[in-house]
């Protein structure tokens, strides 16, 4: 009796097994749509990896928008702070030289110039101009000029050490590279300038402190596009050779463009020069023909007060003038 007991007890385990199993076991349409929802899982992460170039690139174009914003409130500083010291201004003009040398050569050339007035000039207020003239005119602007000659040489010499960059990262050779390349053989004034530039990032200045250096000592718009160009590619990538080579294009465009500026006003230059020399060249004939004539502008009151007022409009007129054929790029 326990035997059949037990036998059927066992025999209603193994029913209510194989029940359970039936009722538990997944059906053809429960196999179907997991396998629906895992491939579409699959194309969700498909989805997902594709939409990360749009957010990579939007993330790009956020950081070059943070970078030139940065440039540009760093440039809208520069132009309020537009007016440039006497040491800087030295320093842009390739010498080097402290404020007090330049005031102790400028007190030099004043006291020549006295010297030319008391020898050649018997009235005090003459003296007085001449060493004025001497003391704070000449010597500042002989420091403007060279400024501005050494600026000018730099621009037509720097598309051509964009090049040398170009070409160098194209052959593979680090940025630094090029640009130590550039300071060893570069023609002047681009070789001392890139020469400190390098020799600040190899004293430990950023790339980005050496720039800002740079574009202190050689102010112009040139350096300042090069300054951009090599920041947005060091914080965001990209292409530096092809960067580099479209904005060498574009030098050389604003060249050309400045040479076409400059022949179409060779007109109104040559008219301000012969209307400028004109006073002049008409006087010295009238003291050579008739030394008689002009006495009276020069010793009289009357006449000197003539010749002040003439000499402050004809100031005025090539100043005017000046102006008028200065066309900025």
């Amino acid at each position: 009796m326990d035997q059949q007991m037990l036998l059927a007890l066992l025999g209603g385990l193994v029913a209510f097994g194989a029940l359970a199993v039936l009722l538990l076991a997944p059906s053809g349409n429960d196999k179907a749509s997991k396998r629906a929802a895992a491939l579409a899982g699959g194309g969700n992460s498909s989805r997902n990896v594709s939409a990360q170039a749009p957010d990579n690139a939007k993330e790009r174009r956020k950081q070059v928008a943070d970078s030139l914003k940065k440039i540009e409130d760093a440039a809208a500083a520069a132009e309020k702070k537009k007016k440039v010291g006497l040491e800087e201004t030295i320093a842009q003009a390739g010498f080097e030289l402290s404020v007090r040398e330049f005031y102790i050569l400028s007190a030099i050339v004043a006291l020549v110039f006295c010297a030319i007035g008391l020898l050649t000039a018997q009235k005090p207020w003459v003296i007085g101009a001449m060493t004025l003239v001497g003391g704070l005119g000449a010597p500042r602007w002989f420091i403007n000029a060279k400024r501005k000659k050494r600026q000018k040489k730099f621009v037509e010499e720097f598309s051509n050490a964009i090049d040398v960059i170009v070409r160098g990262v194209k052959s593979g050779l680090p940025v630094n590279e090029c640009l130590k390349i550039i300071a060893r053989d570069a023609q002047e004034p681009v070789r001392t300038e890139f020469h400190l530039l390098t020799e600040g990032v190899r004293l430990g200045l950023s790339l980005e402190q050496s720039l800002d250096r740079m574009y202190k000592r050689m102010p112009i718009n040139e350096v300042n596009f090069f300054s951009i160009v090599l920041l947005i590619q060091q914080q965001t990538g990209g292409n530096l050779a092809e960067a580099l080579g479209n904005l060498g294009s574009v030098l050389r465009a604003r060249k050309m463009m400045l040479g076409k500026i400059a022949a179409l006003s060779m007109e109104a230059k040559a008219s301000a020069v012969i209307l400028g020399s004109m006073p002049f060249v008409v006087s010295l004939m009238v003291h050579l023909s008739s030394p008689e004539y002009l006495q009276p502008l020069f010793q009289t009151k009357i006449g000197n007060l003539m010749l002040i007022g003439a000499g402050l409009w004809m100031a005025i007129g090539v100043f005017v003038m000046k102006n008028m054929i200065n066309i900025k790029v």
